[in-house]
């Protein structure tokens, strides 16, 4: 078998000079010493990786498939067989994709590079948000599924058993009021009851207390999910209090921490939820995230059982791609280079709120105050209904795209409340977005306004 890293050994007798063969594999070495470093220490690499180092690895571990072997006798009913050589490029050669049908961390036996893959990105799951402020997470796994799907799998996989006799058939999920339709559709798709906390106003800001949420706790609840990252009016929830509870009435808890990664407020919230009490597991999307295409999320878990719980409670053998987007991400990114966007977040919120402030002065609106560390909300008390219902079109027009346009008399579902009391834009400074998206959206919200309030 040829070593990469003495591939010039071979040619030490041929008409090639030493010092030529000498450079060559220095620079050859150079190429794949991110790679043995990756496979000794599974965790994200401190500088990123070039595009080319990247693919290598990924051809390297998916011609370890058997869809590969030429000599072959295939048989089986799911043998990878692709039309197309798109296949092989949508997938990055995993066309087997990974796990087993049941099991979805379990090893494949027609995908050895398929399985070291899955093992090596979940390492990197786990290293990256022990870096971004959960120390005290123990396990984590990419999941082909989005956030509400792994909200439903994770309570399928925690749920207690339910016994023969009808007894211990609990049911009720507590939910702080969560106006996001994808999480709501995820209980009832489990057979669960949702009872929903009502949201409250504190001035600008929408919370839901404490106090209620205990006062909710009947004998049929066996789980609670809380939030960190939504939209305003929303703030997070009292994430510490809430593991309390469950840590003492034996609830399991799940934290939605959709795009929460970005910001250390938000992660540090939850890191002292889990020393104070009872996290059983944290949702975060990849996209939002890690600036993946959509279609995965990092589970993640203080306790290693219950991750191998939500693996085994998979149905059927997963797809491979939106693993392989993850780990294209973290080696692309690299530690410092997450830490680096992480500060330019920080930057383009501070500059979003300076900049619809400006705005705001101009039109005698005000920006909303609540805690958010990506987004910002902007009241919107002068206009019409009509023009509030024209605004949104203005800015699509315009091609101002994520910005929600809320008329609560209209529509109070999205504010998670009743009877708030001001429409109002929202608009996100997210992980990954650049100064001049900023600077523009600003700029032609201000147009927006102008073109609907002027005619």
């Amino acid at each position: 078998m040829v070593d990469f890293s003495k591939i010039s050994d071979f040619f030490n007798n041929s008409a090639i000079p030493q010092n030529m063969l000498n450079r060559g594999q220095l620079v050859l070495n150079n190429f794949i010493k991110p790679i043995k470093t990756l496979f000794e220490q599974r965790n994200v690499p401190k500088k990123p990786w070039s595009d080319d180092q990247i693919e290598f690895l990924l051809k390297t571990l998916s011609n370890m498939d058997t869809d590969k072997d030429s000599d072959a006798a295939r048989v089986g009913e799911r043998e990878a067989r692709i039309v197309s050589k798109l296949h092989l490029q949508t997938s990055a050669g995993f066309c087997h994709g990974i796990g087993r049908s049941g099991f979805l961390t379990a090893p494949q036996p027609k995908a050895p590079g398929g399985s070291i893959m899955y093992e090596i990105s979940n390492y990197l799951a786990r290293d990256i948000l022990r870096n971004c402020g959960l120390p005290n997470i123990k396990e984590a796994i990419i999941v082909p599924l989005c956030t509400g799907m792994s909200l439903s799998l994770s309570l399928g996989a925690l749920r207690p058993e339910w016994k023969n006799n009808g007894s211990n058939m609990r049911r009720t999920v507590l939910v702080p009021q969560i106006d996001h339709k994808s999480l709501l559709k995820s209980i009832e798709l489990m057979g669960l009851r949702t009872k929903i906390i009502k949201g409250k106003i504190f001035g600008d800001a929408v919370r839901i207390p404490f106090e209620d949420i205990e006062a909710n706790l009947d004998k049929d609840c066996y789980a609670i999910v809380s939030i960190t990252s939504f939209f305003p009016p929303r703030e997070p929830d009292n994430i510490k209090e809430i593991s309390k509870l469950a840590k003492e009435k034996d609830l399991v808890h799940i934290v939605i921490n959709a795009y929460g990664v970005q910001s250390p407020e938000w992660m540090k919230l939850i890191r002292s939820a889990i020393d104070a009490g009872r996290i059983d597991a944290i949702i975060q999307s990849t996209d939002k995230n890690f600036l993946t295409p959509v279609g995965g999320a990092l589970i993640a878990s203080p306790f290693k059982e219950n991750i191998t719980k939500i693996s085994q409670a998979y149905a059927g053998r997963a797809s491979a791609t939106p693993v392989v987007n993850f780990l294209i991400s973290m080696l692309s990114i690299g530690i410092d280079g997450y830490h680096k966007m992480i500060e330019e977040q920080k930057q383009n919120r501070k500059l979003l709120e300076e900049k619809i402030t400006e705005v705001a002065q101009k039109i005698n609106e005000r920006v909303l105050k609540i805690y958010n560390p990506v987004a910002v909300a902007l009241s919107l008390e002068n206009l019409e209904e009509e023009q509030l219902f024209a605004l949104g079109g203005a800015l699509y027009n315009l091609r101002v795209t994520g910005p929600r346009v809320y008329n609560p008399k209209e529509k109070a579902f999205g504010t998670c409340c009743e009877n708030y009391h001001t429409p109002y834009i929202v608009m996100n400074a997210a992980i990954g977005s650049k100064t001049k998206d900023i600077t523009s959206a600003v700029e032609r919200f201000e147009k927006a306004y102008f073109q609907i309030t002027q005619k």
